[in-house]
């Protein structure tokens, strides 16, 4: 069962980890308002997005702040936090959902943005929301084999355009009780940027070595959430019963790392069902497990990253840190951090 799908890293370490917030709050209760014509007409109760997922708001960027200069200015807090100048940077990799466009990558965008040298290899990956953490992965074997000194990992994610156009949707009469619950993922969405500086362990005193991890995938879900810019239909329970399963194949197939008595668990926000859900199926003490969604929604790739910056000046020097991620489609990762 292993594979490629297990990995270690030998000198691969986080020099730093950081978040750049929307600045716009929009609240569960106010899309609750908006769709209240729609609520009544159908029969249908609000207040499911505070209840049942969890989230009492989200955040928006300005209209016409781009995906990629959220990411470049989280990027840019990542280098001043790590002290790593843009020419000291040899891969730049845009794990971004949100794009405005097909061709040229985001990352390209990126590299201009942060004045970033000609010799910087650079990449967009995507992979649903495991992005981020498939991107550590990729880094840290390029770190290992000495091909680069420091890479930058980037995101930035928005989710006002498809929770306008959903609102828009579910607002007329023609909408049903069908489309308000595979539409209802895409309230929970939520906008933000983060930025992680790797390098290596041995160079970098005082950073935080990733030891390796665990990928397991089961494709036969791909269908279970498909989206767009201006339309997400996600089967909501089916895709959270999938995932589920998968993660738990990783978790069993992991026995011999020892993850049942980490310090800290940051998994991937994305609602109260799931994360109590995923806490009793892996065994995992729901209080060591902080959570960003009820304020920040569910922000995709950046979800990890952003929680990890948020507790990173709680940890303590050797504490045990555990990332879990799961990616529509489906596929599911567990990195372990030694902070």
């Amino acid at each position: 069962m292993s594979g490629n799908a297990e990995f270690s890293l030998n000198d691969t370490a986080i020099v730093s980890v950081s978040a750049h917030h929307a600045p716009e709050v929009v609240t569960s209760a106010s899309f609750d308002e908006r769709l209240m014509p729609t609520f009544e007409r159908l029969g249908t109760q609000p207040g499911l997005l505070e209840s049942l997922a969890g989230i009492t708001e989200r955040r928006w960027w300005p209209e016409g702040f781009t995906f990629t200069e959220a990411a470049a200015e989280a990027g840019r807090k990542a280098l001043a936090a790590a002290g790593v100048k843009p020419d000291q940077v040899g891969l730049l990799v845009d794990t971004s959902v949100s794009r405005d466009r097909l061709e040229p990558s985001s990352a390209v965008t990126v590299h201009h943005l942060l004045d970033l040298p000609t010799s910087c290899l650079n990449f967009d990956l995507a992979n649903a929301c495991l992005g981020f953490m498939n991107a550590m992965q990729v880094a840290g074997m390029m770190l290992d084999n000495h091909q680069i000194d420091y890479a930058l990992i980037v995101d930035g994610e928005g989710s006002r355009q498809p929770q306008e156009k959903t609102l828009e949707r579910l607002s007329s009469p023609e909408s049903t009780v069908a489309d308000l619950f595979a539409e209802f993922a895409t309230l929970t969405l939520g906008s933000g940027a983060a930025a992680m500086v790797l390098g290596r362990h041995s160079d970098n005193p005082g950073s935080h070595k990733i030891i390796g991890g665990i990928n397991r995938a089961d494709t036969s879900h791909h269908k279970l959430c498909v989206g767009t810019l201006d339309q997400m239909r996600t089967d909501t329970r089916a895709l959270l019963d999938a995932g589920l399963d998968v993660s738990k194949v990783a978790w069993v197939d992991a026995e011999e790392y020892d993850w049942l008595d980490m310090d800290r668990y940051i998994i991937h926000q994305i609602s109260a069902v799931h994360t109590s859900m995923l806490c009793e199926r892996l065994g995992i003490d729901v209080n060591r497990v902080p959570l960003t969604y009820p304020k920040l929604g569910n922000t995709g790739p950046a979800a990890v990253p952003l929680t990890l910056a948020q507790e990173s000046e709680s940890l303590n020097p050797g504490d045990r840190v555990l990332c879990l991620g799961m990616g529509s489609g489906i596929n599911a990762m567990a990195l372990e951090i030694v902070w």
